[in-house]
């Protein structure tokens, strides 16, 4: 019976090795397995969310700036069409406004400009109202010294074909990324 004790203490401890071995070997891959995937994640939001959570941090609120409402004939044969729209300008802080405001007088006429050479048809379509209010953001961003490009971004595969029709870069302007004019919202939009 002496010799069966041994036996099995020695046994008993191989089976303790082992197992401490194949916990060790377990917690060290999940270690390994938990670093990647926060690595990975970790990654997603360097490149994707944390420029976007500094921009949100840095821009604040958005400010509102509504323009009054512009009646304008449309380029209808006939001339006997017109449109009533309301523009809402959505800008990236109070100080952005104050200098839109000094540039007003040029900025309406210029919007006034662009609908008058759009049509009844055009402008009743959901891409001609998106595409109206691209060339006013266009309009609004110039006096401010921001250039945004004659077409809006489309997907990545378009854009390279598009490279072309956007406007040369000129000396002092600031690009489309930088641009406190945030968007152009349609409050009203009358067609008669």
């Amino acid at each position: 019976m002496s010799d069966t004790a041994p036996k099995e203490k020695a046994s008993s401890k191989k089976k303790l090795i082992v197992i401490g071995a194949i916990v060790a070997l377990l917690v060290v891959a999940g270690a390994a397995a938990a670093l990647i995937m926060m690595n990975r994640h970790g990654g997603d939001e360097e490149e994707g969310a944390a420029p976007h959570k500094a921009a949100a941090a840095k821009a604040g609120p958005p400010t509102f700036l509504a323009l009054e409402n512009m009646v304008v004939n449309l380029a209808d044969p006939g001339g006997d069409r017109f449109a009533q729209i309301g523009i809402t300008l959505e800008l990236e802080d109070a100080k952005t406004a104050e200098q839109v405001k000094q540039y007003l007088p040029a900025i309406r006429s210029a919007i006034l400009l662009l609908v008058s050479q759009r049509t009844a048809q055009e402008l009743l379509a959901r891409e001609g109202k998106e595409k109206l209010a691209y060339d006013v953001l266009r309009e609004v961003s110039r006096p401010l010294g921001y250039r945004v490009s004659k077409k809006p971004r489309k997907k990545a595969s378009q854009e390279a074909d598009e490279d072309s029709d956007e406007d040369p870069p000129e000396r002092g302007r600031q690009s489309q990324s930088q641009n406190p004019v945030r968007q152009v919202l349609f409050s009203s939009f009358i067609i008669q």
